[in-house]
């Protein structure tokens, strides 16, 4: 295992001082780099432990913030805040410009060869920065099969991957729908892979709080999507080129 370092990194972005984590690999040349974004409850230690992980494969890893901070444990709190957001595409496309503009100026980030994966909410602004027309090598998302405005999808400029578990009561089968008709007719290279018999959040190790509705682990599913994502980055982002 090679040596990370971390440290916290504190940025404005939504009204609110958000704070992320930095994850280093080791050396001192320059490496491509992964913004991280978390399920609608915010930025956790599953989603710093990620981001360690990505820098021990080689990439800077960024997880990004969503809440100023907190983790929001409560469902309807965390409703509250994130389906305004969710129906907002340019708050989104600002929470991930601020965290992509951290994490491209650090000195160890190749700016020019950078990914993003997201979940939930997090995976939701990873599309909108696509959408944007940012300039990605690939977009990862789980639980996140979000629609954008008319046309935009046409600026998503890199492959995108997607997964969601089959019995997902938040992102069914309409849902997959509309979100893989967007992707086919803006001529983006996308993937959808469907878990069988997992549901929303299926990623995420159980919580010691009150879960929405819906929400499971599953993880036999879990480790194949996290497969899956770093398939993702080897072909479209890979350490050494």
């Amino acid at each position: 295992m090679t040596t990370v370092t971390t440290r916290t990194v504190e940025y404005p972005a939504d009204g609110l001082t958000m704070i992320g984590h930095l994850a280093l690999p080791a050396g001192v040349e320059r490496r491509p780099a992964v913004l991280i974004g978390p399920e609608g409850m915010g930025l956790s230690d599953v989603e710093r432990r990620r981001a360690e992980a990505l820098a021990e494969l080689g990439y800077v890893a960024l997880a990004f913030d969503l809440h100023g901070g907190r983790y929001v444990e409560d469902p309807e709190e965390m409703l509250a805040r994130c389906m305004p957001l969710l129906a907002d595409p340019d708050r989104m496309r600002g929470i991930g410009h601020a965290a992509l503009n951290v994490l491209r100026a650090e000195s160890r980030a190749d700016p020019d060869r950078t990914a993003a994966v997201g979940y939930g909410t997090g995976g939701a602004v990873a599309l909108e920065l696509g959408r944007d027309g940012v300039d990605l090598r690939a977009i990862g998302t789980v639980n996140a099969l979000t629609t954008g405005r008319p046309g935009e999808a046409a600026r998503i400029r890199c492959p995108v991957w997607a997964g969601v578990g089959s019995e997902d009561p938040i992102m069914p089968p309409a849902q997959r729908e509309a979100f893989t008709a967007e992707m086919q007719a803006a001529g983006v290279d996308w993937r959808l892979v469907v878990y069988g018999g997992a549901l929303h959040a299926f990623h995420h190790p159980p919580v010691d709080h009150t879960a929405p509705p819906g929400v499971g682990y599953h993880p036999r599913h879990a480790l194949r999507a996290w497969h899956d994502i770093v398939a993702l980055l080897a072909e479209c982002l890979p350490v050494t080129e």
